[in-house]
């Protein structure tokens, strides 16, 4: 099993929404489900993960054992490899479950992330990862569904979590 993650925030309180998926090629989750949080963190800058791991921690307490967690977001922030949001939730998760990072959009000190060229797009996704050899992560990345920049269910994890 695959989770796909996402937090949208309001001023007090967040949702936090995963959505399951039995195969990378999935079209439609097999489940999803939101979580609300209140209170949550201020935004830190510099120290983000304080704000969403907490939501995203709750949220996976429903899921069944996974293969695999996808964040919008880092798992690593720089060459240096200090440590991101993602690998601040595979220590929350135990080092058990591999998390891959796809973030949006770049910024200076992300050249360690993997560019991804999705169909249809000629704006790359970003990907780091830990637990998984980036070689397959990207493997698997390639191979989510949709014609699009954004995967069919990162796109859906998306609208949940933003209450669509």
């Amino acid at each position: 099993m695959i989770a796909f993650t996402d937090v949208q925030y309001r001023d007090t309180d967040a949702t936090a929404a995963c959505v399951i998926a039995g195969q990378w090629s999935a079209e439609t989750p097999s489940s999803e489900w939101t979580t609300v949080i209140s209170p949550i963190a201020p935004y830190e800058p510099g120290a983000f993960y304080k704000r969403e791991l907490p939501c995203l921690v709750e949220v996976l307490r429903r899921a069944p054992p996974l293969q695999f967690v996808v964040i919008d977001g880092y798992v690593w922030l720089d060459t240096q490899r200090t440590p991101g949001l993602g690998a601040r939730l595979y220590d929350a998760l135990e080092r058990r479950t591999p998390v891959i990072g796809l973030a949006k959009t770049a910024y200076k000190g992300s050249e360690m992330a993997l560019p991804v060229m999705r169909p249809g797009s000629a704006k790359p996704l970003f990907l780091t990862c830990i637990g998984v050899d980036e070689a397959l992560a990207l493997q698997l990345v390639t191979s989510l569904h949709g014609a699009h920049r954004l995967p069919t269910l990162v796109k859906r994890v998306d609208s949940l979590a933003r209450g669509r």
